[in-house]
């Protein structure tokens, strides 16, 4: 089947009637946005503070915003209507996923506006920051698929949020306790590190691993989407 911009559009404008009709959902927004407009009152605010607000946004919309828009469609019995109809696999997840990424990009912008970020290349931070969203999406995607409802999707979403906003405050633990290496490999610690070698005067040559390690993490989290998906297709 062939993409269909129209049933694309309208996904879309679905989704954001739904999402303005669900102010649960919608309001967790507030939460990095309050820790931001708190953080930007302090004099200096560093580049772990910033990301640390940046992150949370990535968790508490990108993840879990997305995992109950995809909940609430299973919830509701829609979800099964739309995998059999003509839409394809592009169209559902991609319109559904466009509304999360608007949301998150726009909170994520707020929070640097209200904490005071101003990177160094706006460019490279820009694009590792899209690249992050992709992958907190696609991960948001993978919770409602996995869930029944809204409240189970909240539940599930909780130690994902905890894992990949707060996991990289344990880093200056990682000597004395070598279990906790692959903190170093979140896509949250790898976006601050980014982040702190740009502030440092870095160009992509000398950030291409932290792109790649990235990257990595989004086609790991896209195949086990398309594949529950898939699954849950074929069930319906």
């Amino acid at each position: 089947m062939t993409f269909s911009l129209k049933r694309f559009y309208a996904i879309i404008q679905k989704d954001m009637k739904d999402l303005s009709k669900n102010m649960m959902i919608t309001s967790t927004m507030l939460m990095p946005l309050v820790l931001a407009i708190f953080y930007g009152r302090m004099d200096d605010v560093t580049i772990d503070m910033h990301y640390l607000i940046i992150n949370l946004a990535f968790a508490a919309v990108g993840v879990f915003v997305q995992s109950a828009i995809i909940a609430e469609e299973k919830e509701k019995n829609t979800l099964r209507g739309l995998m059999l109809s003509p839409a394809t696999l592009p169209e559902i997840l991609g319109g559904k996923s466009t509304v999360t990424l608007v949301l998150t990009v726009v909170t994520i912008v707020l929070c640097a506006y209200l904490t005071g970020y101003e990177p160094a290349n706006y460019v490279l931070v820009g694009a590792a920051i899209l690249l992050s969203c992709l992958f907190y999406i696609a991960v948001g995607t993978l919770m409602g698929l996995l869930t029944k409802s809204v409240v189970e999707a909240s539940v599930l979403s909780l130690p994902v949020m905890f894992l990949f906003s707060f996991a990289s405050l344990f880093v200056s633990f990682i000597e004395e306790y070598p279990a906790l290496t692959f903190i170093e490999y979140l896509p949250s610690t790898q976006l601050i590190e980014l982040a702190k070698d740009v502030e440092a005067g870095a160009g992509f040559a000398d950030l291409w691993s932290y792109f790649a390690v990235i990257l990595a993490w989004i086609v790991v989290a896209s195949i086990l989407t398309a594949f529950t998906y898939k699954k849950k297709e074929m069930d319906a």
